[in-house]
C-alpha cells in the first residue's frame, strides 16, 4: 500500500430490517432480535414461502427529494437514496461542503424487477381469445406505459439519483454482479480515491429481494421452508439450516482520503485496509469449491500486509444454503484457521446487492464498541463447515480487525479488510 492515500470511514447509513440508520441496527445486534417477519408489502398468501426480511417502517418520503422523484424510483432506489441520505448526515456532510469535481458515487445493484401494477391494463389489453396477442400488446405498451417507466428499473439509476441530490459530480459507476455487488462498489470507490480521482466517495448497495416478481422468477428452490418460526430460518453453518431467507435493505458508507477527513476535523468510523476479488469460473458448472475466496483472502492478506492472526474476525457471507454455507466455511477455514466468525444474514435475510454493505456496518459498529455481533440461530455446529461462529452474545476482546467476504453461486468472490481507527 506504499504510495496509496489512506482511505477512511466516516459515515455510515442503514436501512435494514433491523433497523434504519446505525444505532438502531446495533441496538438489535447488540439484543440479538430478528428482523424476520411475515411479508405484508404485498398478498403473499400464494406463495409457498411467506416470510422475508422485510423493513417494516420504511417512509420513502422522509428522504427522498424532490418527492415527485418518487415517481421514477424503485423500491430498491428508494432505499439506496435514503441510506446515501443518513450516511451523509452521520459523516457531517451538507450541501457545499466537498468540492463537487473531487465528490463521487459508486453503487451496487440487482436486478430490477418491474411492479406489476405497471403493466396490468397492458397485459388485459393483450388477451384476445384467451391468447395473449404480441400485436396488441406492441399498441398498448405505447399507449398506457408511463414514458419514464423505465427509469424506475434501471440499475444505474441509484447512483444517479444520489449523485444529483448531493451534487457529486466526480466519477459515478454502477455495479450489478448479483451478490457481491455492494463489497465491488466499496473497492472500487476505495480504488478512486487512492488513484487521486476524488477525495469522498458514496459507496454501497440496495436490493429488493422481496418483490414479488423477483420471488416468482428466482423461485423457492434455495429458500427456507421452516414453518415453526420464521426468526430461526435463517441458520447460517448450522447442520440443521435449509436454506436462505430473502430480505431487503440498502446500505452506503461514506469513505475518503485521511487529509481530507482531518482536514474538516471529520468523525473517523474505522479504516479501508484493502479489498479483492476473483472468480471460479467453473462454478455455474460444476459447483462451487470456494476456490476464488481462498483467492481473494489471500490477496487482501496480502496487498494489506495481514497476517491470519491478526484478523479480529470474519464478516461471513453466510448465506444458509447447505452447499455454499459448507465452501465457504473450508476456504476461511483453510486460509484463515479458527478466526471468529459472524454472519450477519441470519438477522435479515438474504439483500442480494444490499448484503455486503449492510454486513460491514455491522462490522464497522463492532470495531468502535470493541465487539464481534454474534450469529443468530447457531445451535448445532456442521462437521463439514469448521468455522468458529460467534453465537449467544458479541465477542470481545479481538484484534481490531475484520475481513467481510461475499460471493456468488456463479463463482465471484469479493474480500474486504476494515480496521479500527486508531
Amino acid at each position: 500500500m506504499s504510495g496509496k492515500r489512506e482511505v477512511v470511514i466516516t459515515g455510515v447509513g442503514v436501512v435494514s430490517p433491523i433497523g434504519i440508520g446505525g444505532d438502531a441496527m446495533w441496538a438489535s445486534l447488540a439484543a440479538g432480535i430478528s428482523g424476520i417477519r411475515l411479508i405484508d408489502l404485498f398478498d403473499a398468501s400464494s406463495l409457498s414461502v411467506r416470510f422475508g426480511g422485510q423493513i417494516p417502517d420504511f417512509d420513502p418520503k422522509l428522504y427522498v427529494r424532490p418527492r415527485k422523484s418518487l415517481k421514477v424510483m424503485s423500491r430498491e432506489i428508494q432505499l439506496g437514496f435514503a441510506a446515501a441520505d443518513l450516511a451523509m448526515s452521520d459523516a457531517g456532510l451538507v450541501a457545499g461542503s466537498v468540492d463537487p469535481e473531487r465528490f463521487g458515487v459508486v453503487f451496487g445493484g440487482d436486478m430490477i424487477y418491474a411492479d406489476l401494477e405497471d403493466l396490468e391494463s397492458t397485459y388485459r389489453r393483450s388477451i384476445a381469445g384467451g391468447s395473449f396477442d404480441f400485436r396488441q400488446w406492441s399498441e398498448a405498451i405505447h399507449e398506457e406505459l408511463h414514458p419514464l417507466w423505465l427509469l424506475k428499473h434501471l440499475p444505474n439509476m441509484t447512483a444517479s439519483h444520489i449523485a444529483i441530490a448531493h451534487d457529486a459530480r466526480g466519477p459515478n459507476n454502477s455495479i450489478v454482479l448479483g451478490d457481491v455487488s455492494g463489497l465491488l462498489a466499496i473497492a472500487e470507490a476505495m480504488s478512486v480515491i487512492q488513484r487521486g480521482w476524488a477525495d469522498v466517495m458514496l459507496t454501497g448497495g440496495t436490493a429488493c429481494r422481496l418483490h414479488p416478481t423477483a420471488l416468482v422468477a428466482r423461485g423457492d428452490a434455495l429458500l427456507s421452508h421452516r414453518t415453526d418460526d420464521c426468526r430461526r430460518a435463517s441458520r447460517p453453518f448450522d447442520l440443521h439450516r435449509d436454506g436462505l431467507v430473502n430480505g431487503e435493505g440498502a446500505g452506503v458508507l461514506v469513505i475518503e482520503a485521511r487529509e481530507h477527513a482531518l482536514a474538516r476535523q471529520a468523525r473517523i468510523r474505522g479504516r479501508l485496509l484493502g479489498a479483492a476479488s476473483r472468480c471460479e469460473s467453473r462454478a455455474r458448472r460444476h459447483g462451487l469449491t470456494g476456490s476464488s475466496l481462498r483467492q481473494a483472502i489471500q490477496a487482501v492478506l496480502a496487498s494489506t500486509g495481514l497476517a491470519p492472526g491478526d484478523i479480529g474476525h470474519v464478516n461471513a457471507h453466510g448465506a444458509s444454503t447447505v452447499e455454499m454455507d459448507r465452501a465457504e466455511a473450508g476456504a476461511i477455514a483453510a486460509e484463515l484457521g479458527n478466526v471468529p466468525v459472524t454472519a450477519p444474514k441470519s438477522y435479515f435475510g438474504h439483500l442480494g446487492a444490499a448484503s455486503g454493505t449492510v454486513e460491514l456496518v455491522a462490522s464497522i459498529l463492532g470495531l468502535e464498541r470493541e465487539l464481534v455481533p454474534h450469529t443468530l440461530n447457531y445451535e448445532t455446529p456442521d462437521p463439514l463447515c469448521p468455522v468458529e461462529v460467534v453465537r449467544g452474545e458479541p465477542l470481545a476482546r479481538r484484534p481490531p480487525t475484520a475481513v467481510a467476504v461475499n460471493l456468488c453461486s456463479t463463482g465471484q468472490a469479493a474480500a474486504v479488510a476494515i480496521a479500527a481507527e486508531e
